[in-house]
């Protein structure tokens, strides 16, 4: 197969009951939770060896891990608040902002993929937030886009300016701050 894919415990335990307790073809679980039917046959024998408890997740061999102090949910705990809370000017997270906390509060450096890859692990991701315009209607909103727009880039060229907004929603935003981690299928 490409691509390893992770099992979770609830992974092989339903892998396994589809196919002992069902009674389904090893090949057809196996194309249906995404992986090779020999791994399946490995799960089907730790079941047979030692039942249910066979099936959980074993030590494996290698460093451990640098962040083995941050759990997921301490992990979200951190993300899900504002960074501000932090002492950031905004609220939005970035790897180095979140690897920049990991050093003062754990005093542990990790590179960006391992931020990532924790992020990933917890259900986090890298999102955009949504636009929704209330006040303006669409035909009003695209000629302040068209109209003012252009004088303000054009007047942040000019002075090498910062350019602030506030939204109400969220508070002051950096205006090249646009993205930010949110559980999976969640948006600001």
């Amino acid at each position: 197969m490409s691509g390893a894919v992770y099992s979770t415990d609830d992974i092989r335990v339903r892998a396994v009951h589809a196919v002992v307790g069902e009674g389904l073809p090893v090949t057809l679980v196996a194309q249906a939770y995404g992986t090779d039917r020999s791994t399946v046959h490995r799960w089907l024998t730790r079941y047979h060896g030692d039942g249910y408890s066979g099936l959980e997740r074993r030590p494996v061999s290698g460093r451990p891990r640098k962040l083995q102090a941050l759990d997921q949910d301490t992990l979200k705990s951190i993300v899900l608040a504002p960074a501000s809370n932090y002492g950031f000017e905004t609220d939005f997270w970035t790897t180095r902002r979140l690897n920049q906390v990991f050093q003062s509060e754990l005093g542990i450096l990790v590179s960006k993929k391992t931020v990532l890859r924790r992020l990933h692990e917890a259900g986090l991701t890298y999102q955009k937030p949504e636009r929704e315009y209330f006040e303006l209607t669409e035909e009003e909103r695209q000629e302040w886009v068209r109209t003012e727009v252009p004088k303000i880039r054009a007047a942040v060229r000019k002075y090498r300016a910062i350019l602030y907004f506030q939204d109400e929603a969220i508070g002051v935003r950096m205006a090249g701050t646009r993205c930010g981690f949110m559980p999976q299928n969640e948006s600001r």
